[in-house]
């Protein structure tokens, strides 16, 4: 195993320079844990920590390794490994946390292809798909629709031709892990050092697939529930799987049973370019397509020409990613006004202390 059977490239080379005199060497996060880490590295796979140092100047959840990461690390031996620094991502794919914190959670980072899979059952959602489309289109990585289960369903044209407008040029796959040949197809966008990574909610056959790309059973896998195809979720932890035959890299993602954007604002041309395109005739450059005059968005509605369950999904998600960065600045307003009160207080500190 090499470097570039990792993923590794000459962007990341470039990056790691700075650490290589320090006697640090790169290796490559494979999974994560609460306080420990998983890494590759030419030699295989070792446990690593963060170093005090990198723990300390982390200011957000963002700042620690994530699956996927590149990252210089200290191997003093086989047990004593230790974390220094994450090179600049090329990719990530980020969501909000989830709960009520305002904070950016990487999912999968140096990501080449994004495969969303969506199960072709009762859990077959086009809004979904869009919603996972517009977040995988932030990430800088190459997205392909996967529609899984193709089996149980006696003609995939409709979804295919269904997913298609919505995705904007990007591949719609039908696959089943029962009709092997479907599953080979994937290899395609894969390959030696580019990674992909399986995103889905619980349930649509991820780990069915990446077990069948393995050749073998290594990540279990659940029955889903028949009355509505729903699962529990299988994988617990994001994890980063070679390919045999050094044919590429998958990272394995639980199940997600919500997928809340974060930064996606930038990504609403790519994954709405029928909206977008029809916006460029409206009267006014502010139109919000929500009646007003001259609104070329919503006479193609009256005209059949969009549907308008893809106009309520635009603006439904415009107006989510709207409130997310409004929450993002007040978060940031915050953090500075406590910054600039610590700052006050060792200041008056000193002061004090100095005399008159």
């Amino acid at each position: 195993m090499t470097l570039d059977d990792l993923g590794w490239s000459p962007q990341f080379a470039a990056a790691f320079e700075e650490y290589r005199s320090k006697g640090w060497v790169p290796a490559r996060v494979s999974l994560e844990h609460t306080h420990i880490y998983r890494v590759l590295m030419p030699d295989g796979e070792h446990l690593a920590r963060v170093s005090g140092r990198l723990r300390h100047h982390a200011s957000r959840r963002s700042d620690f390794p994530a699956v996927g990461d590149w990252v210089a690390v200290e191997q003093a031996d086989d047990r004593d490994v230790r974390v220094h620094a994450v090179l600049p991502r090329k990719a990530k794919f980020s969501r909000r946390a989830a709960g009520d914190v305002t904070e950016e959670q990487i999912v999968a980072a140096n990501v080449d292809v994004v495969l969303l899979v969506s199960g072709l059952d009762f859990d077959f959602n086009p809004r979904r798909i869009e919603r996972y489309l517009l977040t995988a289109w932030d990430s800088g990585a190459s997205p392909v629709v996967v529609l899984n289960k193709a089996d149980l369903v006696d003609d995939v044209t409709p979804f295919v031709e269904e997913v298609a407008p919505l995705a904007a040029g990007v591949p719609v796959v039908p696959v089943s892990t029962r009709i092997p040949e479907s599953i080979e197809t994937l290899r395609s966008f894969l390959g030696r050092g580019r990674t992909g990574a399986m995103l889905g909610s619980s349930g649509v056959g991820k780990s069915s697939i990446v077990n069948a790309l393995l050749g073998e059973d290594r990540l279990r896998t659940r029955e889903v529930r028949q009355s509505d195809s729903r699962g529990r979720h299988t994988s617990t932890a994001r994890e980063l799987l070679l390919l045999p035959d050094h044919s590429g890299i998958l990272i394995d993602t639980p199940g997600m049973r919500e997928l809340q954007l974060w930064d996606s604002a930038d990504s609403m041309g790519s994954a709405f370019t029928d909206i977008e395109a029809l916006a460029a005739g409206c009267r006014f450059r502010d139109c919000r397509h929500s009646g007003e005059p001259g609104c070329a968005v919503g006479a193609a509605v009256e005209t059949g020409r969009l549907s308008p369950i893809r106009l309520e999904s635009f603006q439904k998600l415009q107006a989510e990613q709207a409130h997310q960065e409004r929450q993002v600045d007040q978060r940031a307003a915050l953090e500075q006004k406590r910054r600039f009160k610590v700052l006050t207080k060792a200041l008056n500190k000193k002061l004090k202390e100095d005399g008159p």
